[in-house]
């Protein structure tokens, strides 16, 4: 399977966005024509040097400023003349640009209007690195990213200083799940443009399977730094066909719970958003009865579903077991009709696949298998086989 690592070390911004991509294989002349068909800007694509790594650099030059709002910005970009791909990831790019900044300045995204995001070079860059990324067909890979680096001290705004990073650029590495750490200079090192970019390409928020690598691109940044101030991206191809995902095992003891609230306390964890939950019997000290509840969640949702553990089961201390990762399948939810006496049903079935889309398994969703057994007369275990059988027919 093919996979593409952003790696951004040294941050990311729009201009560095566009090299890194040119570097790793992208068409210069492509980009440049389309980056100054969409803004009013003269592009100048080079090789530079950082420290001693060799990278492309991406200069920028805008030949008119001036404030756009954020839905004549969108207006402009529907209107471009290029390919439909382009044109729509551009547009979610602004989206996910634009809904983080109205929400730093408390303002509705249809009344955004300001001059950081009306720039010209804005606009350029965001084009700019659609069109790199659909010229190398990078839209079919599996995208991770490495914990970007976003500089520390402040930031100079017209209205006062701003810690490091920006409202905007930290509003977006929140809520696209993106890892982030502070340092390694005191300087904005990611933009929101390079925020926004990062959060519309990367599709995989867990390490990156062991990987073969292919081809390396490095895109510059502006300034000089005591490091090479550039991003770095890696092409390659995946050795797992399974998904790598992140978790943590949240483990605990009691002795003194029934066990309606213990299968009270199972879906209330489930809605809270935990990916598996078990109840173990167990003897304690002194012989007593008790249950072991282990319960398996994503890293950034511990301390929530360690609170609800708690509340629920009136436990003091929850053991946080560190695993390295989980591999799993892909998985999709669809839905098949059976025709039973002339009546129709439809019933949801979950397919797993691998990353090279091999099927793994199919398996009908319960509580729509048993709904039809009811009604039909049926026995469960044999609308489950059904189910099952039209799926694998279809899917």
């Amino acid at each position: 399977m093919k996979a593409i690592l952003f790696d951004p070390f040294s941050g990311a911004s729009g201009d560095m966005t566009i090299a890194a991509l040119i570097d790793l294989g992208a068409d210069p002349a492509k980009v440049t024509e389309a980056m100054e068909l969409a803004a009013d800007v003269d592009v100048d694509i080079s090789k530079t040097n950082k420290k001693g790594i060799s990278a492309h650099a991406v200069s920028v030059s805008t030949r008119k400023e001036g404030s756009r709002g954020f839905v004549e910005i969108l207006d402009r970009i529907n209107s471009l003349e290029l390919p439909h791909d382009i044109i729509s990831d551009a547009v979610s790019v602004f989206n996910i640009l634009g809904k983080a900044e109205a929400k730093v300045h408390g303002v509705t995204i249809e009344k955004l209007h300001f001059h950081e995001l009306g720039q010209e070079d804005a606009i350029a860059d965001i084009i700019g690195a659609c069109t790199a990324f659909h010229d190398l067909g990078l839209k079919k890979h599996r995208i991770y990213c490495t914990p970007i680096s976003t500089g520390a001290g402040f930031i100079e705004f017209s209205h006062g200083k701003f810690p490091v990073p920006s409202p905007a650029a930290l509003e977006i590495l929140k809520e696209y799940s993106l890892p982030w750490k502070a340092g390694p200079v005191e300087w904005e090192l990611l933009t929101p443009t390079g925020a926004a970019l990062l959060a519309r390409f990367v599709n995989e928020k867990g390490a990156c399977p062991p990987m073969k690598t292919e081809s390396i691109g490095y895109g510059a940044g502006s300034r000089d730094l005591f490091i090479p101030n550039v991003l770095r991206i890696i092409s390659g191809e995946i050795d797992d066909a399974l998904i790598q995902e992140k978790i943590e095992m949240l483990e605990t003891n009691v002795d003194d719970v029934t066990g309606q609230v213990l299968g009270n306390l199972i879906e209330e964890l489930l809605g809270a958003g935990a990916l598996d939950v078990s109840i173990i019997p167990a003897t304690m000290k002194k012989g007593r009865s008790g249950q072991i509840i282990q319960v398996i969640t994503k890293p950034e949702g511990s301390a929530v579903i360690s609170r609800k553990i708690m509340e629920e089961t009136g436990s003091l201390g929850i053991r946080i077991i560190p695993i390295k990762h989980r591999l799993i399948a892909e998985r999709e939810i669809n839905e098949v009709e059976l025709m039973i006496d002339g009546r129709k049903f439809t019933i949801a079935v979950k397919i797993a696949r691998d990353l090279r889309g091999v099927l793994l398994n199919i398996s009908a969703e319960f509580d729509d298998c048993k709904r039809t057994a009811r009604e039909s007369g049926i026995p469960v275990r044999d609308i489950i086989r059904l189910a099952e059988e039209e799926a694998r027919k279809n899917f």
